[in-house]
């Protein structure tokens, strides 16, 4: 599954925007200095993710919509389209991208 992929499924799941989680994260103090830990307990005990969907939450917390290029493009099961993730819900995504 893509990093895009995880990300639209957890909106699916919580009906939340993964920019969405990015705010009540800042909410709760929750920064890029922040430790996994305590943002995969508050996932966990509050919207029901699991550890794989938590980490991906986890990322763009902790480092912002970027993603390694090392995993746009190979074709393989993990692979994204692009380097930078669409955080603004699965609704509002351009049927174009990415570009």
């Amino acid at each position: 599954m893509s990093f895009q992929a995880y990300l639209d499924n957890i909106e699916a799941k919580t009906g939340v925007t993964p920019r969405e989680f990015l705010a009540l994260a800042k909410a709760r103090g929750f920064d890029a200095t922040t430790k996994a830990t305590p943002i995969v307990a508050w996932l966990a005990e509050d919207y029901g993710l699991g550890r794989g969907h938590a980490m991906a939450l986890v990322h763009i917390i902790t480092k912002g919509e970027k993603i390694d290029s090392k995993h746009v493009g190979t074709g393989t099961a993990h692979s994204d389209a692009t380097d930078v993730l669409w955080l603004d819900g699965a609704a509002t995504k351009p049927a174009d991208w990415p570009k």
